[in-house]
C-alpha cells in the first residue's frame, strides 16, 4: 500500500506526518490479516471441536467483563507513561496469546482445548483493554485533527480489504488441508498479522505540541472522541474509543462515575444497552447455526465473512449522504432494522445462498449502525460532563454485550437455535423501530 493512499492531489500529506500516516495504515491492514484469519475462525474452530453454546458465548462475554473491570485501572496505569512505548508493550502483551492457538492442538484433547481458549480469551483481554486506551491516545497524539477523518477512512478501507482477502484465502486453506492442521496454519497467519501490526505501531510517534506533552498520556486524556472506527463489525464492538476525554477542571477519577442528572441522556443509555443486547442475542449463535445446524464447510463460512466485509465497505461509502439526510439517531435505527435481516435469514437458511445474502444485509446494516452509534452518543453528551457521561456509556454498552452473550445460549437451549435467531432478529428490528420513533430522545 503506497503513500498515495493517504494523500490527495489537492492536499498532499505534509512530510512530517507521512511516516505516522503510512504506519497507521499498514498497522490496520496487518490487523485485518489477523481479523480475517485467527479472529474470524476461532469460534468456528471451538464449535467444531465440541464447544457448547455457553462456551462460545463466553468468548464474547469475557471481553465485556474485563473491560468493565479493568478500564479505569488500565487508564491509571497508563497515566504519565510514554504513549508510544505503552501502546507497543500492551500490544505485545495482548497479541502473543495468539501463538497459543497455533500449538494448542498438539498438546491437549478437544475438550481441554475449549477451556484453554476461554481462559486465553480472558487473559488477553486484560492487556487488550489497556491497548484500546493507549492506541486511541496515540492516534490522537500522532494525527492532527484536520487529518483524522481522512486517515480513519483509509484505515477502514485497508482493514476491510485485507480482511476480505485473507478470509477467502483461509477458507480455501481450511477446505484443502486436513483438520486440525488447516486451523493451525490459519492461526499462524493471524500471528504473523499481529506481529507485523505491532511492528508498524512501534514506528508511530506523537507529534510535538499536540494532545500530549512530551509524548506522555495524562489521565484526563485517555481518548480523543471520534478518532477511530473499528471495522470488527458485529463480531466485536468498541466500548473504549470515546471513553474519557478530559475535564478542564479536574483529573479525579472518583468523580467520573457521577449520578446522571440528564433524564434524556438516560434514555440514550437505555437505547445503547438495548441495541447491544439485541445484537449479542444472535452473535454467539452464528457459529452453532453455521457449523452444527447447517453443516457448512469452512470455505462457505469464509465466503460469508468476505461478503459481510465487502458489504460493510460498500455501505460505508454512503455514510455522509445518509447521515446528512437522516441524522445520527435515525441512521442508527435504520442500520438496526437492516441488520435484523441477518439472523432472520440464517435461521431460515438451508444452503449457502441464503447465508450469503444474510451476510450482505448484515454488512450493510452494521455499516450504518456501527458508525452512527458513537456519533449519536457524542452528539447527546453534554460538553461540560463528557468524562462522566461517556464512562456511563461504556458501562451501558458492555452490560448489553455481557447480558446478550449470556442469554443467547439459554434461549437456544430452551427453544432451538433457529427460534432463538428469529427472536434476536425481532429484538433488533424492534429496537430499530423504537429508536426511529422515540421522540423523547433529542432530535438530530
Amino acid at each position: 500500500m503506497e503513500l498515495s493512499i493517504v494523500s490527495t492531489r489537492k492536499r498532499p500529506v505534509p512530510a512530517e506526518h507521512r511516516t505516522n500516516f503510512n504506519n497507521l495504515v499498514f498497522d490496520i491492514a496487518w490487523f485485518g490479516v489477523l481479523n480475517g484469519s485467527a479472529i474470524a475462525f476461532i469460534a468456528v474452530y471451538a464449535t467444531r471441536i465440541g464447544a457448547t453454546g455457553l462456551q462460545v458465548s463466553l468468548l464474547t462475554a469475557i471481553p465485556a467483563v474485563i473491560n468493565l473491570m479493568f478500564a479505569l485501572p488500565a487508564g491509571r496505569w497508563l497515566q504519565d507513561k510514554p504513549i508510544s512505548r505503552a501502546t507497543v508493550i500492551t500490544a505485545i502483551l495482548n497479541r502473543w496469546f495468539y501463538l497459543i492457538w497455533v500449538i494448542l492442538p498438539l498438546w491437549l484433547a478437544p475438550t481441554a482445548q475449549i477451556w484453554v481458549i476461554v481462559v486465553v480469551t480472558l487473559l488477553m483481554s486484560i492487556p487488550g483493554t489497556a491497548l484500546a486506551i493507549s492506541f486511541n491516545a496515540l492516534f490522537a497524539a500522532a494525527v492532527p485533527p484536520d487529518w483524522r477523518a481522512q486517515v480513519v477512512g483509509v484505515r477502514n478501507a485497508a482493514y476491510a480489504l485485507s480482511s476480505i482477502l485473507v478470509t477467502l484465502v483461509c477458507g480455501w486453506m481450511l477446505n484443502t488441508l486436513p483438520f486440525p492442521l488447516g486451523y493451525q496454519v490459519v492461526f499462524l497467519i493471524g500471528v504473523i498479522g499481529a506481529v507485523m501490526s505491532t511492528i508498524h505501531l512501534s514506528f508511530v510517534r506523537p507529534v510535538e505540541g499536540m494532545a500530549f506533552s512530551n509524548g506522555r498520556m495524562r489521565l484526563r486524556d485517555w481518548a480523543e472522541p471520534g478518532i477511530m472506527h473499528t471495522w470488527n463489525a458485529v463480531r466485536t464492538t468498541v466500548g473504549l474509543r470515546f471513553l474519557m476525554r478530559g475535564s478542564s477542571t479536574t483529573d479525579r477519577p472518583n468523580r467520573w462515575l457521577v449520578p446522571l442528572s440528564d433524564e434524556q441522556y438516560k434514555h440514550v443509555l437505555v437505547l445503547v444497552f438495548a441495541m447491544h443486547l439485541a445484537l449479542y442475542l444472535a452473535i454467539p449463535l452464528f457459529p452453532l447455526a453455521l457449523v452444527r445446524q447447517l453443516g457448512f464447510a469452512d470455505n462457505i463460512i469464509a465466503v460469508g465473512n468476505g461478503v459481510f466485509y465487502a458489504a460493510l465497505f460498500i455501505g460505508s461509502l454512503q455514510h455522509n449522504a445518509i447521515f446528512q439526510r437522516l441524522g445520527n439517531r435515525r441512521t442508527m435505527a435504520l442500520g438496526m432494522m437492516v441488520i435484523s435481516i441477518y439472523p432472520l435469514l440464517v435461521s431460515q437458511a438451508n444452503g449457502p445462498v441464503l447465508y450469503w445474502i444474510a451476510s450482505i444485509m448484515g454488512g450493510l446494516g452494521w455499516s450504518l449502525a456501527g458508525a452512527a452509534v458513537g456519533n449519536y452518543v457524542l452528539q447527546e453528551t453534554p460538553e461540560d460532563k463528557r468524562p462522566a457521561y461517556l464512562a456511563w456509556y461504556n458501562i451501558a454498552l458492555q452490560a448489553g454485550i455481557l447480558l446478550g452473550s449470556l442469554v443467547a445460549p439459554m434461549l437456544a437451549s430452551a427453544w432451538s437455535i433457529s427460534t432463538a435467531l428469529m427472536f434476536a432478529a425481532f429484538c433488533r428490528f424492534l429496537i430499530g423501530i423504537l429508536a426511529w420513533r422515540n421522540q423523547r430522545l433529542r432530535t438530530n
